[in-house]
């Protein structure tokens, strides 16, 4: 299946809602720690395994997430280490981009999420523990929501309630929103450690996952979480990302820094259906496509992009 070799080290990639074939890769130079970033807009070859890279976008600081427009094919928002996020279009010629820089956070940018119902608006996730609301229209953020006590990992869209959306942070709290309320309507205090990272279920939208340092994937039921719905063990290191699949109900994958991306179906006793071992890095970002059924991409610190279909090898060629 296809590889693609970034210069830095892998953060994050997304699949395109658009395009079957394109993806969006964030990576940072240095581990993240120090040094650039790029965005890599890639497409998966029609005829061979072979990926190719249609534009890059340079940054003074490493990029640390990407998301997709959900009403713009061509335009894409990244999440850097200096506190911005850089908006993209890539219709447009490189001189003409970013398009904008929205610059509020106080810290490192990590992660983003795009309305997929309502498709108008983000949000970001920073360290400074924060959650901001945007639209491309506005120069400024809409709202900010402040209440976790650490840096805030990952943001999540209900994909049902345009208005809802959850976030994780290190002070091992999951935090369900209501853009329309004053404060969060819910605190889930999911694990003993830092979480990483929380995604909704596509199919029941009270469902929602958890991951965390401490090495557990939580599915949790926000009618009823004081107990998970089901516990995932099965990876050495923490838990980086986590992704419910777009297809299938119960499934969900998650890539740690232990080197594997896993596949789980949460509803059976051996929750763990797919073990993946093909990065020799801290595997970090993990996607699956909405278009294609089973097709999934990875990234790590090893500096590749892999792209494969569920139950293949993702090194075969």
């Amino acid at each position: 299946m296809p590889v693609f070799k970034t210069p830095f080290n892998g953060y994050s990639v997304r699949f395109s809602p658009f395009y079957e074939s394109r993806l969006a890769v964030a990576t940072a130079q240095n581990f993240g720690i120090l040094g650039n970033g790029r965005v890599h807009v890639i497409d998966l070859s029609p005829n061979a395994p072979v990926i190719n890279e249609l534009i890059g976008y340079d940054t003074a600081d490493g990029v640390y997430d990407v998301a997709w427009s959900e009403s713009h094919d061509s335009v894409l928002v990244a999440a850097v280490a200096d506190g911005s996020i850089k908006v993209y279009d890539t219709a447009l010629p490189p001189h003409s981009n970013p398009l904008r820089s929205l610059k509020e956070h106080a810290r490192e940018v990590h992660g983003l999420d795009y309305n997929p119902t309502r498709r108008d608006s983000f949000l970001s996730a920073s360290w400074d523990d924060s959650v901001k609301l945007w639209t491309l229209d506005r120069p400024a953020s809409l709202r900010t929501f402040r209440e976790h006590a650490y840096c805030v990992y990952s943001v999540a869209w209900n994909p049902k309630h345009a208005d809802v959306f959850a976030s994780a942070s290190g002070d091992c709290t999951v935090r369900i929103w209501d853009v329309r309320e004053p404060g969060s309507t819910m605190i889930i205090p999911g694990h003993e450690h830092e979480i990483l990272s929380c995604d909704w279920n596509k199919y029941d939208e009270c469902l929602i996952a958890s991951a965390s340092v401490d090495k557990s994937i939580k599915i949790w039921d926000v009618r009823n979480y004081r107990v998970p719905v089901s516990v995932l063990n099965g990876h050495g290191y923490a838990v980086r990302k986590i992704k419910f699949s777009p297809h299938r109900r119960n499934l969900i994958v998650s890539c740690s820094y232990d080197m594997t991306v896993c596949l789980w179906d949460f509803m059976i006793e051996d929750a763990l259906v797919g073990r993946y071992d093909h990065h020799t890095e801290f595997a970090v970002g993990v996607d699956l496509s909405v278009l294609v059924d089973g097709l999934m991409a990875s990234t790590g610190w090893d500096e590749l992009v892999y792209v494969w279909q569920q139950g293949m090898d993702p090194r075969a060629a």
